[in-house]
């Protein structure tokens, strides 16, 4: 299968997105959603890109990086964490670069990454965990066929208290 839309690109991480990657995880505003804590070191990510199983079933995770068909250029990452292969089930979530949002990329990324959990992992559903006042993302899973499934109290610390979150499933 072919994990482009012609626009965009879905493709495993590279040694020369090491940049990329540790800017990302290094983003402490992203840490609220992502569930870290703390930074990455290069090192760190440099043995993760070298070393990964690349084997859903054992690493029981998939990053994707987004990237332009045209000329490669890295937009952001998709991932799959928490793949539960018995149940057909697997968390999902996404980061956009700050120049590249707003602009659908998310969308269509997700898209392809809908076509591969159905045909590549046989997955029956995808899941994601959405701060409630996060409305780009609750808009996002929303308008791409997630539904609001239930509501987690209390769920995330950040900026001195604690947020709820919304679950929110696809079904295939």
């Amino acid at each position: 299968m072919k994990l482009t839309d012609g626009k965009i690109r879905l493709r495993a991480p590279e040694p020369e997105d090491l940049d990329v990657l540790f800017n990302m995880e290094n983003d402490t505003a992203l840490w609220l959603v992502s569930g870290n804590a703390m930074p990455y070191s290069r090192y760190q990510l440099r043995k993760y890109i070298e070393e990964s199983a690349h084997d859903f079933y054992s690493d029981r995770q998939i990053r994707f990086m987004i990237v332009l068909e045209s000329d490669a250029n890295v937009l952001g990452s998709v991932d799959l964490t928490c793949i539960d292969p018995y149940n057909g089930r697997a968390e999902i979530g996404i980061a956009l670069l700050e120049p590249y949002r707003g602009q659908g990329i998310a969308s269509a990324a997700l898209k392809i990454l809908f076509e591969y959990s159905i045909e590549v992992l046989h997955i029956h559903q995808l899941y994601c965990h959405v701060p409630v006042g996060n409305k780009e993302s609750i808009n996002l899973f929303s308008s791409n066929g997630f539904a609001q499934s239930g509501r987690l109290k209390d769920w995330l610390y950040g900026n001195e208290s604690y947020q709820d979150v919304i679950l929110m499933q696809k079904f295939f």
